[in-house]
């Protein structure tokens, strides 16, 4: 097969796949949609379809995956925390808690758009500085109105200056994955023998801390950690 789809075949594989799914055949359909991704024709609707197709033949791992990726691109199908939802409350792990001090920048740039804050502080900033040089230009008499709106636009361009900071701050150091094995043993050493502290199952979202050799070290969001088998997690 070539390694490339034109946008008219990327277009068919996908309404092929979408009517796989209509008639609950939901292997063809996850067949599909990962014929996709590997060609290059990813993007949040694929892997919402994707996610959903897992969801339907019961892979919580990568059901999981797949939506929390889609979220992650910027998803907007109406259901897609609906079977995030539908997802979590059939996973095993039910965790309780959360390390507040740490989870405090990745909550708030969950709940904010990156793009549209990123645009908004370009076009406020760049609007303050425009009506700063207008304000310059200007007859002493005639300052006021713009001072006062370059002076509101610089209250919005701070907050969403620092706001575009911590998503990437986020982007940069927090990276979080999905546990896809049934069980995942968690140890108090990366190694195969070392004592188990906890275990978790498919389908539960976990913090990526660091690797070495064929382990990583995962935390959960009530803070406890533990080393667990690189194969066992996939990054979002």
């Amino acid at each position: 097969m070539s390694g490339y789809y034109t946008p008219e075949e990327a277009q068919d594989v996908f309404l092929k796949a979408n009517e796989a799914y209509a008639r609950e055949d939901y292997a063809a359909a996850q067949q599909g949609y990962e014929k996709l991704l590997s060609h290059g024709h990813g993007g949040p609707d694929v892997l919402y379809n994707l996610g959903t197709s897992h969801l339907a033949r019961g892979d919580l791992g990568r059901a999981v995956l797949a939506l929390e990726q889609a979220k992650k691109e910027g998803g907007r199908a109406p259901d897609l925390e609906a079977n995030l939802a539908v997802a979590r409350a059939r996973q095993v792990d039910k965790v309780v808690g959360a390390t507040a001090e740490e989870e405090f920048l990745p909550r708030v740039t969950a709940a904010t758009d990156g793009t549209v804050v990123a645009w908004t502080f370009l076009g406020t900033w760049v609007a303050a500085f425009a009506l700063v040089l207008l304000w310059r230009a200007l007859r002493p008499g005639r300052r006021t109105a713009v001072g006062i709106m370059s002076a509101l636009l610089f209250t919005v361009a701070v907050p969403s200056g620092l706001l575009l900071a911590a998503h990437a701050w986020v982007d940069e150091t927090v990276h979080e994955a999905v546990v896809l094995a049934p069980t995942l043993v968690a140890r108090e050493l990366p190694q195969a023998g070392a004592r188990s502290i906890f275990e978790v199952h498919a389908g539960l979202k976990v913090r990526l801390l660091e690797e070495t050799g064929r382990f990583v070290r995962i935390r959960l969001p009530n803070g406890l950690e533990g080393w667990a088998e690189r194969e066992g997690v996939a990054e979002i």
